[in-house]
């Protein structure tokens, strides 16, 4: 195969980059675009595998993001994405470099962050595009010999094909233009010293590995333009995510919704006299169903926060199931007196919290954990203070059947939504989501219900029909307010 020259980087008039592509990294940024959108990057950014990147003196954040790299071999202009992949003459491997301590200066335009010389490697072999399916080639990343990103490109959000369809409608396409097609999941920061490889596979071809080792700059930047500046902002986008680059978890501010006086009225009164009062309010749709506690003995009050499941994929899992992922997080960053409640689709088939989880969660002083799924180590489970509600044991881990994805969103569980900082009341009748707008009014309503309650059952002992007591006629009422009355002598 022909090989990366000085001379194939000298054809390249323009260099595109597409910003989102893969589905991985479309949930690893949490949004997926309708439509490719792309930005520039100079010519004289491009190197030769082997050549060594600079990370420019002052800068932290020198984040790398394999690619493959298309190689337009004829014009293209307003083609269709038929004959679009008849414009690409070769496929290679890339480095999409840049530092994030100059994104804010660059406005969206990436030139300052990922203009740099040096800052878009590109090699070392050029695969035939004629003689490979565009779906069916692989990238893969390695940082100091460690696999970080494998991918693809099956899937992509946009197609190779539609790329170049797509920039040809309002551009033209020239011969030895390069395009980047985005990264995968597990882009992250190198530092001096580091080496970065990337390698693009198809079948028996392959770009072999482009290799690129960073250098630290010693020449400052300018007194006058931007000088490189980061914050946690850009230290979470270039690793990836909060954990990977070393940072606290980000714990939301709940509204102090359940004050003490709140709290101490919800624990007085039953989950069915809750149900009838939000019933009474058109809320027919807020309790918790199917699920059995350890400590139906209980009862329990607490703010929520919550966590959700997705079905798993096993490449995606890879990504957010390891390390210290989102159940992980979630665990550790509950509060005294919180519930947290999972979204697990109903799926009984694996647990989704077991004893060590548990334990944290006790010790961190959660009032109770709450999934419709199920639950590992049931009797170490059952055998805590803190009660645990769940639809079934089971002994499976949950990477059999789920993903952690997300906290402090709004979820369903058990067939009712619940959103961060609701309020959920459990008893031995069930359990309820409550409004926390509604709570106060709601609970001295329930209050007052009961003590008419009492009075109907203590009548019902002596021997009176219900006729007219249940609910209580005029009558019946002048003498519940009578026998109230008496109750404070």
């Amino acid at each position: 195969m022909e090989q990366v020259t000085d001379h194939i980087l000298a054809a390249a008039r323009k260099v595109i980059a597409v910003h989102i592509n893969y589905p991985s990294r479309a949930a690893q940024r949490g949004r997926k675009p309708e439509q490719p959108s792309y930005f520039l990057k100079p010519s004289s950014s491009l190197a030769l595998s082997g050549s060594a990147v600079e990370r420019p003196a002052g800068c932290e954040l020198l984040g790398y993001e394999g690619e493959i790299a298309l190689v337009i071999g004829k014009p293209a202009r307003r083609v269709g994405m038929e004959d679009a992949w008849g414009h690409v003459r070769w496929v290679t491997a890339s480095n999409d470099l840049g530092v994030y301590d100059l994104r804010y200066a660059d406005k969206g335009s990436n030139l300052r962050s990922k203009g740099g010389d040096g800052f878009t490697p590109v090699g070392p072999s050029l695969i035939p595009a004629a003689d490979v399916d565009p779906s069916g080639l692989r990238i893969r990343t390695w940082h100091n010999g460690e696999l970080v990103q494998d991918d693809t490109t099956e899937d992509l959000l946009f197609p190779f094909a539609r790329l170049v369809a797509d920039l040809s409608q309002l551009l033209t396409l020239e011969t030895g233009d390069i395009i980047l097609t985005g990264t995968p999941a597990g882009a992250s920061v190198a530092k001096p010293g580091d080496v970065v490889e990337v390698e693009v596979t198809a079948g028996d071809f392959s770009s072999g590995r482009l290799t690129s080792t960073v250098t630290e700059g010693t020449t400052a930047f300018a007194d006058f333009g931007a000088r490189p500046k980061a914050d946690d902002t850009q230290r979470e986008e270039a690793y990836g995510s909060r954990e990977a680059a070393g940072l606290a978890a980000v714990v939301p501010v709940l509204t102090p919704a359940l004050s003490p006086e709140l709290r101490k009225k919800l624990e007085s009164v039953a989950t069915a006299t809750l149900s009838s009062q939000l019933r009474k309010r058109g809320l027919n749709n807020v309790s918790i169903d199917g699920l059995q506690a350890t400590r139906p003995d209980r009862r329990v009050v607490g703010l929520a926060r919550t966590l959700r499941y997705v079905p798993n994929r096993e490449d995606l899992f890879t990504t957010h199931g390891g390390g210290f992922n989102a159940q992980k997080r979630a665990i550790d960053s509950v509060n005294e007196g919180e519930i947290l409640v999972m979204e697990a689709r109903g799926e009984k088939g694996t647990g989704t919290i077991g004893d060590i989880l548990a334990m944290r969660a006790q010790m961190r002083g959660a009032a109770a954990i709450i999934t419709d799924g199920g639950v590992r180590d049931y009797s170490a489970v059952a055998g805590l203070d803190m009660p645990t509600y769940f639809a079934n044991p089971h002994p499976a881990v949950l990477g059999r059947r789920h993903i952690p994805w997300d906290t402090d969103i709004t979820i369903a569980c058990g067939g009712a939504t619940v959103q961060p900082g609701d309020i959920i009341v459990a008893d031995s009748d069930g359990i309820l989501v409550i409004p926390p707008a509604i709570a106060g009014e709601l609970v001295d309503e329930c209050i007052e219900q009961e003590k008419e309650e009492a009075f109907i059952f203590e009548m019902v002992k002596q021997g009176n029909s219900v006729d007219g007591l249940y609910p209580m006629n005029a009558q019946w009422r002048a003498r519940y307010q009578e026998w109230e009355g008496t109750k404070g002598d």
